[in-house]
C-alpha cells in the first residue's frame, strides 16, 4: 500500500492514532516522511508500517 503514496496524500499511522492526520512529504524507497498534526515530521519505515490512506478532505 505504501508504494502508491505521493507527497500531499493524507495518512494516519495505525499504531499511533494520537499523532492525528499526517501529510506525506516524501517517499524514497521504504522511507516515508510524514508531517503529523500532533507529532510533527516523522520518518516512517514503510517496510514495517503500512500507513492508512485517508480521503482528501479539502
Amino acid at each position: 500500500m505504501n508504494a502508491i503514496l505521493e507527497p500531499g496524500m493524507l495518512v494516519r499511522h495505525p499504531g499511533q492514532p494520537d499523532w492525528g492526520l499526517g501529510q506525506v512529504q516524501s517517499r524514497i524507497g521504504d522511507k516515508i516522511t510524514v508531517n503529523f498534526e500532533h507529532a510533527g515530521k516523522v520518518v516512517i519505515d514503510g517496510a514495517r508500517v503500512d500507513l492508512l490512506l485517508m480521503p482528501d478532505t479539502q
